[in-house]
Parts: C-alpha cells; structure tokens; sequence
C-alpha cells in the first residue's frame, strides 16, 4: 500500500508540475507559444467579473424570488449561501482558472486527463445559456428604447409586454442588437474590450441603482415593503426557500458556468485570489439587495404588496413598474424608465460579455483559430441558437415540455439541471481526484489563505450535498414526482 501511495504521490507531483509549466498565461499549438490575453491589474480583473456576477440574475431576477419567497427570509438565507457555498465556489473556479491558464474547455483535462468530459460540461452550459439570456436582454433594450423615445405611456398599458415578445420582428430585432453589441465588444479583445467596459459600466451601475433606490424609498407606503424585504419572517422558511435561493447563487454569481474559469485564466500571478472574490460578492450582493430595495417597496406603495403581485414572477418588473413610472407623468416617468432600463440593460450587457467572452475562450482554445474568427463563429452560433427563444411567445408559443415554453426550457436545462452537475463533478475533482491542496497551493502564491480549513470542508463534504438536494428536488419537482 505503501509503495502504491508512493506511486500516487509521484504521479500527482508530476502532474501539478506539468500544470505550472501551462499555467502563466501561454497557450501552446503546433509547438509553438503563444500570449494570451489577460487584465492589466486586479480593478480591472474584479469589475470584470464582478459585471459577470451582477446581471439580469440580480436586477431582475433576485427582486421576484425574494418577493415570492418570503421577503426577508430569502434575503437572509441568499446571504448566507453567497458567504459560505458562492465563496468556496467561486474561489475554486478563478484559482482552477489561473493555475492552468485556459478556459474551462481545456483546464479540467490539463490537471487529469480522465476528466476531460467536465471541461465539455462546463463549456456547454455558457453555449446554452448566451442565447435566451440574449433573448430576455433584447427585451431590456426594447423598453428602453420605448422610453428613450417617449413611448414611456405605452409600455404602462395592460398587454404592451405580451404583445411585444409575440411580435416575430421585434422580438428578433432587439435580440439581434443586443448580442451584436456584446460581439462588438469582445471583438476587441479582454484589455481593450471586456475591461475597459466593465471600467466603465460597473460604476455607473451602482450609480444609478443607488439613485433609483432612493427615489423609490420616498414614495408613500414604501416602508411596508422595507419591512417585508429587511425583516425576515422565520414561519416562511422552507426547503423550497433554501432551494430558490441555491438555484439563483448560480444564476446570479456565474458559477459553474465556466466563465470563472475563463476570467481566471487572465488573472496575473501577483493578483490575490481571497481578496478580489470578497470583493467580487460585495458588488453581487449589494446589486442584488439595492435591486429588491427598488422593485419591492414600490410594489407596495402602488398595490399594497398584494400576493398576486408580489407572486408573478419576471412580469413584477416588466409589467408593474412601467405602470409606477407613469404615475408620474410623460416627461417625469418617461426619464425615470429611461434611467431604470438603462440600469437593467447594462446589467444585462456586462454578464453577456462574459457569456460571449467565454464561449469565444472555449473556442479558441479547442481550435486555435484567434480571438477574431473565434468571435464571428460564436457570434453567428448564438443568433441561430437565439432564434427559437426569442419565436418562443409567438409563432413558436405552441411549443412547450412539461408547460415550459422554449425559452424555460432553456433556463431549466441550464440552471436546474447542468450547472448543478457541474458543480457537483467540480466539487469531487478538487477535493477527491487532485485534492485540495492543488488548489490552496494556488491561492496561496501571494500569501496565506486565511479560509483554507473551512475552504476545504466546504468542497469536500457541504457543497456537494447541498448541490445534489437542489439537482435531485429540482428534476423531481418539475417531473411531477412531488411538488416541493
């Protein structure tokens, strides 16, 4: 056993050495080395992936399950699940990145060969995922423009949602200008393009989340939606609370995903890993809380905080808050709808081009054809792919699987089905096939990794488990087996 034990040992050094000759950014074809791009420093690389984690999964999605899960006690278990599970995550994920320095495609296989397959899973899930989010940030860019142009009294009427997402043209139209902007983007590469961009939006992000949220506060019964938003209400706990709130850390925070992966693999050896993650979550978080600080009051002080409103779901943001904007007039409302959508569709814009940025990675790694044509192919691959969702509420309305139209099916494919297996296949990678210890080595080359102890519990024993209760729940809650 001894010598078998031996044999392991010398075979995983052997194998974590050839990972740090492939580690410092270079990328190898036909023999030769080539550069890979990266961030010029550790602002650059967090305001990046920070525009990554805080999208539509934040400002739109994170206000309509806290509002349908209880209010205060989902914001309180999200917080606690973001500390514990979406840090050991998403710390595994950037370090997994940096020590192999290619994209998720790729860097599985360069750490054992064996598991070359969860690269493929990690690549696939992005591929999925690009096109609807593409589709749902068309949306965005639609009623921005509706208020941009003084249409800000149309978008208030009943039905201006369902007939817009019905209207072939439209719905393909902003779509298509959607995705064509975050190409345009990518195209010039991660300094000149992702970073720079993220320098920029992610500032006036929080800017306009602040103001909007404090505009919101003032109204007339807002502080009943305070309440319900802030003060959590144990007897709502449940199960199903929990689950929620897993299922939108990987929504919200890019996990198991691959795009992690990717911005680690641009990551300098000198930035710390611990520190920009803690940061990285601030900026998730305090989106996502200012975000239901904005959307939930409101509700209240223009329904009363109603069940049926608080409970519909995607339309709390798209149906009832045009309808509060125009409360206060052409002029007044139509300027605030612009700013709100304008807050909305730079969310949306930063997590698409770490979306496109990553496929074009994954790409780019697997067939060596540069950043450009990598570009155009996943460009012209998520238009295709994009078609069926955005038809999906109109002349492909008839189309659905268990109730779900193409556009959930896509969503539930992705978010309840592959990124959990994905982060549970990542989870037994690092903590049972090259062990912890390969990743901490990482973290730990610009200092002392203050959470390893609870870093390497986490990955091995808690996170798996709780991956798993929302994979089985999930599959089995949709099927019909039980309803949770």
């Amino acid at each position: 056993m001894d010598e078998k034990n031996a044999a392991q040992e010398t075979a995983q050094e052997e194998n974590n050495a050839d990972c740090r000759a492939v580690s410092d950014n270079v990328e190898t074809a036909g023999g030769s080395a080539k550069k890979r791009g990266g961030f010029t420093s550790k602002i650059g690389f967090v305001l990046a992936a920070a525009g990554s984690a805080v999208g539509l999964g934040n400002i739109w999605r994170f206000p309509y399950l806290a509002a349908k899960y209880g209010g205060g006690i989902f914001l309180l278990t999200y917080i606690v699940l973001a500390i514990t599970f979406g840090f050991v995550l998403m710390t595994a994920e950037i370090a997994l990145g940096r020590k192999t320095g290619v994209s998720a495609i790729n860097s599985f296989k360069k750490l054992n060969k064996k598991w070359a397959f969860l690269g493929i899973l990690c690549s696939a899930i992005p591929i999925i995922i690009l096109p609807y989010y593409s589709v749902i940030g068309g949306w965005v860019g639609k009623y921005f423009f509706t208020y941009i142009t003084g249409g800000g009294t149309n978008a208030a009427q009943d039905g201006f949602f369902s007939s817009f997402i019905a209207s072939p043209w439209q719905s393909l139209l902003f779509f298509a200008i959607f995705i064509t902007v975050a190409f345009v983007i990518v195209l010039f590469g991660v300094e000149k393009g992702v970073e720079k961009t993220s320098k920029f939006l992610m500032p006036a992000l929080v800017i306009l989340t602040v103001g909007v949220t404090i505009y919101t506060l003032t109204m007339p019964g807002a502080w009943e939606g305070v309440k319900y938003y802030l003060v959590p209400d144990f007897k709502k706990f449940s199960i199903k609370t929990v689950l929620a709130a897993l299922g939108q850390l990987f929504y919200s925070m890019s996990l198991a995903m691959g795009i992690m992966i990717t911005y680690g693999s641009y990551m300098k050896k000198e930035t710390k890993i611990e520190s920009s993650v803690h940061q990285i979550e601030i900026f998730d978080t305090g989106i996502a809380m200012l975000s239901g600080l904005m959307i939930i009051p409101a509700a209240f002080a223009f329904s009363g905080g109603s069940p049926e409103t608080l409970g519909q779901g995607p339309g709390l943001m798209f149906v009832e808050l045009p309808k509060v904007f125009a409360t206060f007039g052409k002029v007044g409302g139509g300027i605030l709808g612009a700013l709100f959508f304008a807050l909305v569709l730079f969310a949306a814009l930063t997590s698409a081009i770490s979306l496109l940025e990553t496929v074009v990675s994954i790409i780019n790694d697997k067939f060596k054809l540069g950043r450009k044509k990598s570009s155009v192919i996943a460009y012209a691959g998520t238009l295709l792919l994009g078609i069926p969702s955005a038809l999906g509420f109109g002349v492909l309305g008839k189309v659905s699987i268990k109730g779900m139209t193409i556009l959930d099916m896509f969503d539930f494919l992705s978010n309840s089905v592959l990124m959990p297996i994905a982060a549970f296949l990542t989870c037994v990678f690092i903590g049972y096939i090259v062990h912890c210890k390969t990743i901490t080595d990482e973290i730990e080359l610009n200092g002392r990794f203050a959470k390893k102890k609870f870093f390497n519990v986490m990955i091995k024993y808690i996170c798996p488990i709780c991956i798993a209760a929302i994979l089985v729940t999930s599959i089995l809650d949709v099927c019909g087996v039980f309803k949770l």
